[in-house]
Formats: C-alpha cells, sequence, structure tokens
C-alpha cells in the first residue's frame, strides 16, 4: 500500500500531509488519491471490516503539497463545513514565485471566473482576497508566506501569475519552470479551525515542506 504521512488522528478527525502529484479524492481519471489512501491505511490500522467513512473537509490541487483534513463522522464534516462558510477557520501557505515583489507585503484584490479546469481575472468574478509577505528573495525568485482571505478555484495560482509573479512549476498560468511529478512550489502549510466535536480547543496542524528543490534553497528561512 502507498504510504500516507498522518499529522493528526483522533475519532473524528484525520489531518495528512499530501504529496504534490496526488490528488486529493478519486475520480474516473486518478484512480490513486489521498482519500483512498488515508482510507486503506485506516482499515489496515484499525482492522475495520466493510467500509470506512472519511470524507474531506476541504481540497488542494493536484501539484500542491501539504495539510489535507478528513472528517471521520458525518457529525464532524457537517460542523467543520459550517466553520469553513463562517470562516472560522485560517490557511496559511507557502510559495515560491518567479520575481521580487516590490514591497515586503500586501494584499492581493481580484474578481476571478472559473472556465473549465482554469480560473482568470474578470470583472464580472467573485472577490478574490489574500494577504501575502515576502520571507525571502534570491536569484530571481520570492519565498511568500500567504495567508488566504477566500477560497476560490485555483486562486493563489492565478492571483500571483496576475500580478507578474507566477508559482514556480506553475506552467499553466505562466511560470517558465517545470518541477519533477508535475510539482509547483505551492504549499499548504498550517490550518487551524475549531475541533468539531466537545469543547476542544482549536486544532493547530502544520505539514512539513517538501524537502526537494525550489523549497530546499529556501530551508533557513522557514
Amino acid at each position: 500500500m502507498a504510504g500516507i504521512e498522518i499529522l493528526f488522528l483522533d475519532n473524528h478527525l484525520l489531518a495528512a500531509n499530501k504529496p504534490a502529484g496526488l490528488v486529493t479524492q478519486p475520480s474516473d481519471v486518478h484512480a490513486d488519491s489521498l482519500e483512498g489512501r488515508a482510507k486503506a491505511w485506516l482499515k489496515e490500522e484499525f482492522a475495520k471490516p466493510g467500509e470506512v467513512f472519511l470524507e474531506a473537509v476541504h481540497r488542494i490541487d493536484r501539484p500542491v503539497s501539504g495539510v489535507v483534513l478528513f472528517a471521520r463522522t458525518s457529525k464532524a464534516l457537517s460542523r467543520l463545513n459550517a466553520s469553513q462558510r463562517s470562516k472560522d477557520c485560517t490557511k496559511t501557505y507557502l510559495a515560491i514565485v518567479g520575481g521580487v515583489p516590490p514591497r515586503r507585503e500586501g494584499r492581493l484584490e481580484d474578481r476571478l471566473v472559473h472556465d473549465s479546469h482554469r480560473a482568470r481575472v474578470h470583472p464580472d468574478g467573485k472577490p478574490a482576497q489574500l494577504d501575502y509577505h515576502v520571507l525571502a528573495s534570491q536569484k530571481g525568485r520570492s519565498l511568500l508566506r500567504i495567508d488566504l482571505l477566500t477560497g476560490r478555484y485555483h486562486q493563489i495560482r492565478v492571483q500571483f501569475a496576475h500580478a507578474g509573479w507566477p508559482i514556480v512549476g506553475d506552467t499553466t498560468y505562466g511560470s517558465r519552470a517545470t518541477l519533477p511529478e508535475g510539482a509547483i512550489a505551492l504549499h499548504h502549510w498550517k490550518l487551524r479551525i475549531p475541533h468539531p466535536v466537545g469543547e476542544r480547543e482549536t486544532c493547530h496542524f502544520v505539514a512539513p515542506v517538501p524537502g526537494t528543490a525550489p523549497w530546499t534553497d529556501f530551508s533557513r528561512f522557514m
């Protein structure tokens, strides 16, 4: 069975660190998925008979790595979805982009539309907002910390490409660089969200960044 990196597990939640190149959920095109691997791991680890309930609370794109949270019960899923709708959670990403933003920190605000398997900036689109902070710049690339304020399709990828700083490896949105396994230099680093059951404190999940280039080029800044 293919491996899976578990970040957190209890009776209600499972958080895992998704590698780039793997889809979050299975499809007709991609049979292997993080969800499938997690279900297989749970079934084997706890010798569970029959089907295993596990539903993704959110998804990240196939070429993106990082935290993915799953609900192990329908009650947890409903409450976690409600937390996301009420924006009672925070999602922090790391990205390596081509170019150097002129300011150390800022906010990107655009309106995005979703066409087939791409998104683009359009005045009739839905509002998209994110905050960024430049952690380091070298050799024409910059490491950014990103706080996602809305959750539009391909939002981070589109907004930084539109600003003139495409995510390294993201040839779909203008990067001239390519990375192995179809990866792009975008990583869902941290997720904070209230635990869905009881009086438990807010959960804080952190996914280690990939130990490969170009991440290793900026490792001392993370």
